[in-house]
């Protein structure tokens, strides 16, 4: 009976460290020590992080939100080994792969309609004839990282085998191959409810002992941001966007709605960009990339590559606008402010780290405006002086701005910047040196 107690015993610390594997409780506010001098007293409820990590899938990745390249936006279901391979080599070529797109993301389409005679998924002979393993070797040997796609239903969205009651083989098999990123789709699904349907597979890929990433994709039918943290490392929170003007403004709302629940280890994703497809103009897809790097939205990009123009590498490649989406403190930025017409004119703005803020201009009116953000509406305090850098110009547009900052944008455009604030000794130390480089001067000239 000792024998056995004991034994019981062991089980459950078993369970309990095989538990604190997968999903852990965070307890540090991620905004803990932004307050006064420089933020109101507002600042914690304008920019609300409450919601994230009170259970979080803890498997070391999504520190950050994921970036790279996924097939669906262009090539839907026209994919095969040699694209996947000459997308690999362009996001190397193009620096893209430096700049952290890593991710090599093989959408639906790459398997054949049945399993073979053991149950197992296979690759199409026609389009993918090498394996899935082969190509995994491709794209590791050039330090990226491969994704491969599958569904929580009995099909794919392509009628492809779904993985649903087949996770755990699934799972094996992904890891067996290399895999590094699971995008797990929603359907053909029996009608059972995504919050059973998605954690087996969870649990399937934490069992393999290699870490994938896993990418929640059920559209967020099921609100997915108030459960999936525990389950994936990103969940959709959209139906799929497409490439309009239309899509992509109404995505972007729809996903502000869940900012409070976003962090290091599981992000909000309202799908993949479409910058560089063509349904847009250059600044509408400037608009697209900056809000979703503020939203700390995945950067998964979904043209061709292979054939950009020096407009689309110019947005896709901002490294300033990457560091916002990549910033280690990681909250979400979110809408602060609308007005005009619709509410078109707008501000959003998120915390960085090092106690500086990104702030957005987004023009969505039909004529070009002036838009402002106060202090007020930023949570900043009324006196406090900022430097401002614009991210897209890549210089300091203003020293010391104070109160407020204004800005014409063109319709339909999006300014974006890093505000800066000074604290008290900072500015008094900054004024005393401008006296005395004055001072230096004055005296120079006479």
């Amino acid at each position: 009976m000792a024998k056995q107690k004991r034994s019981n015993a062991l089980l459950v610390i078993l369970l309990l460290c095989v538990s604190s594997v997968s999903v852990s409780a965070r307890d540090v506010p991620l905004l803990q020590s932004y307050g006064k001098p420089i933020f109101r007293s507002n600042f914690h409820s304008i920019y609300d992080t409450s919601k994230y990590g009170v259970l979080q899938l803890s498997n070391g990745l999504a520190l950050t939100p994921q970036m790279g390249w996924n097939s669906w936006n262009f090539f839907a279901c026209n994919i095969n080994e040699t694209v996947i391979k000459e997308t690999a080599d362009a996001l190397v070529s193009t620096g893209l792969a430096d700049l952290g797109y890593v991710y090599v993301n093989i959408d639906d389409c790459w398997s054949s309609v049945t399993r073979n005679l053991k149950g197992a998924l296979v690759p199409d002979k026609k389009t993918f004839p090498s394996g899935i393993k082969a190509l995994a070797d491709y794209v590791h040997e050039k330090g990226l990282k491969l994704g491969i796609y599958s569904d929580a239903g009995v099909f794919t969205c392509q009628v492809r085998p779904g993985s649903i009651f087949h996770e755990t083989d699934d799972a094996e098999l992904f890891a067996s191959w290399g895999v590094d990123y699971l995008k797990y789709d929603n359907c053909y699904n029996l009608g059972i409810p995504p919050k059973k349907r998605y954690p087996p597979m969870r649990d399937a890929l934490i069992a393999t002992g290699r870490k994938i990433f896993y990418s929640l994709c059920e559209w967020g039918v099921d609100d997915p941001a108030l459960w999936a943290g525990k389950v994936g490392n990103s969940w959709r929170t959209t139906e799929d966007i497409n490439d309009s003007w239309a899509s992509m403004t109404t995505i972007a709302d729809l996903n502000d709605k869940w900012a409070a629940y976003a962090g290091p280890g599981g992000w909000n994703d309202p799908d993949m960009l479409e910058v560089g497809n063509g349904g847009m103009t250059y600044q509408e897809y400037r608009a697209h990339f900056s809000i979703w790097a503020l939203a700390k939205a995945p950067l998964l990009i979904g043209c061709d590559v292979r054939n950009m123009t020096a407009e689309t590498l110019e947005i896709l490649s901002n490294k300033e606008v990457i560091a916002v989406n990549q910033d280690p403190l990681g909250v979400q930025g979110r809408k602060v402010q609308f007005a005009g017409k619709d509410g078109c004119s707008q501000v959003w703005a998120g915390p960085l780290s090092g106690n500086r803020l990104v702030v957005a201009l987004w023009n969505r009116c039909s004529k070009v405006t002036t838009i402002t953000a106060s202090w007020r509406v930023l949570g900043l305090e009324s006196g406090i002086h900022v430097s401002v850098r614009d991210l897209w110009k890549h210089k300091v547009i203003n020293e010391d701005a104070v109160s407020s900052f204004s800005a014409r944008v063109d319709t339909h455009d999006c300014q974006l910047y890093i505000f800066t604030p000074y604290t008290v000794s900072h500015y008094a130390r900054r004024r005393c040196c401008h006296a005395h480089s004055g001072f230096t001067a004055f005296m120079k000239v006479n």
